[in-house]
């Protein structure tokens, strides 16, 4: 035995994390993507964060792509928004009843967005888009809604139809409506699912439906298919057909409201709609959420009209407190502009990197919002996206894992950056992307 030498094998801590998480959690996960399904392999269990890095359970940093699926806009624990928070956690978590921090968010919501004429607050996304079509229901006295192949509005049941992100990767193609189990038929039959970007199609509809739809509901930017565009000619046809019939338009900014641009996906596209529908940014990480819009619909809701909805947790002060800090960070001089142009030099720098290697490859972005493609082109609809190759996302996907790189876990998930990833994060992402795609 003289000379050898014995090693212990030891246990990945996220493996082991994992392992356990599955006893007790379904899948091992409190949200379907998280569970690494697409691209295989165990899930990272975060332990910390700060700026643009998280450390998993083996204590490895990897530069964080998601930034939570877009709140973290100002960077992982970003300290004014942290000191905001602890002196609002110091006079409780939780009061049920209103405060003036309510207030002066909801003022500041309807300042940077001026269709928002009044708001309500909710404590999710999924929250709000549900309110929002209820709202529209009541105000219209109709039932059918129009929503988008791919275009994800949170799990509320009549949304779960050709829903994207998650639901792409887990939802059986061949399957046509609903896209989950326990969601019955009846409640699907109310709304229709139309083709991203094809004029033609909602155009049909409402030639021949037009008196009965309650509202069209669009992600204006679609991040849960990865990153798919609208045309200007697609979103001028909806906002004249909604207009033209009474329909209401709904834009789910849940993921693009103060992520791409101060004003939101509709400041950038010169659209206004009826409701808007608001997340992720406006809590600064905290569950918070929100859907606001013209008066005029707005009065609708209890206690002033019959449209009932409700939430103990609704605007809870420390939520409040991060997300007003989290607004008036990114309302300061150049912060968009830093943001947009960070963003812009990591695509360049990826696209670069794959042309170098002869690997088909598109990308794009809006503001503080990104998406790849192993395609020759950028995608316009969740078709397309369905025909970019899948098996090599998930190669370079565990490539960049291994180099320390963290992105979205499913080839069918837009990628978020912050005001923390500085040319030496970018140079970092570009640098471990030309290595992954030499070995593509």
């Amino acid at each position: 035995m003289h000379g050898e030498e014995f090693t212990v094998a030891t246990v990945d801590q996220n493996e082991a994390l994992f392992a356990r998480a599955q006893k007790t959690i379904p899948g091992g996960v409190n949200s379907p993507v998280r569970a690494f399904r697409q691209v295989g392999g165990t899930p990272r269990f975060v332990t910390k964060a700060k700026g643009p890095y998280f450390w998993d359970a083996e204590n490895k940093r990897y530069i964080d792509l998601i930034m939570s699926w877009g709140p973290m806009i100002v960077g992982h624990a970003n300290p004014e928004v942290v000191e905001a928070v602890q002196k609002a956690a110091e006079t409780s978590f939780s009061y049920g009843a209103p405060t003036e921090g309510e207030i002066e968010l909801a003022e500041r919501i309807c300042a940077l967005m001026p269709s928002v004429e009044q708001v309500r607050m909710v404590s999710s996304g999924t929250e709000a888009t549900m309110s929002a079509l209820r709202l529209a229901r009541g105000y219209t006295g109709r039932d059918l809604i129009i929503k988008f192949e791919g275009c994800y509005h949170g799990h509320a049941d009549s949304l779960l139809v050709k829903a994207g992100s998650g639901l792409l990767t887990f939802a059986d193609s061949t399957q046509n409506a609903p896209s989950s189990g326990g969601v019955p038929q009846d409640l699907v039959k109310h709304t229709l699912v139309l083709p991203y970007n094809d004029i033609a199609a909602i155009e049909e509809v409402f030639k021949k439906q037009g008196d009965q739809i309650a509202a069209v509901i669009i992600e204006p930017i679609a991040g849960n298919m990865n990153l798919i565009q609208p045309s200007a000619e697609f979103l001028s046809a909806i906002r004249s057909l909604t207009s033209k019939h009474g329909s209401v338009l709904i834009y789910d900014e849940v993921m693009t409201g103060f992520r791409v641009a101060l004003g939101g996906a509709q400041s950038l596209q010169g659209i206004t709609p009826d409701l808007t529908c608001l997340g992720k940014v406006m809590g600064g990480g905290m569950p918070m959420a929100a859907f606001g819009g013209i008066k005029e619909i707005m009065s609708k809701l209890a206690p002033l009209g019959n449209v009932y909805q409700a939430g103990t947790l609704s605007g809870n002060p420390v939520a409040v407190a991060a997300g007003l800090k989290t607004l008036e960070i990114i309302s300061r001089e150049g912060f968009f502009e830093c943001l947009t142009g960070q963003t812009q030099k990591l695509m360049a720098g990826l696209k670069q990197a794959a042309d170098a290697a002869n690997i088909p490859f598109a990308v794009d972005s809006v503001g503080g919002m990104f998406g790849f493609y192993f395609s020759k082109e950028v995608p316009t609809s969740y078709e397309a996206v369905t025909k970019s190759d899948i098996e090599a996302f998930k190669k370079f996907f565990h490539l960049m894992l291994d180099q320390g790189v963290y992105l979205a876990p499913s080839a069918y998930e837009a990628g978020f950056t912050s005001i923390a990833h500085d040319n030496e994060v970018v140079d970092a992402i570009v640098a471990a992307a030309q290595n992954a795609f030499k070995k593509l």
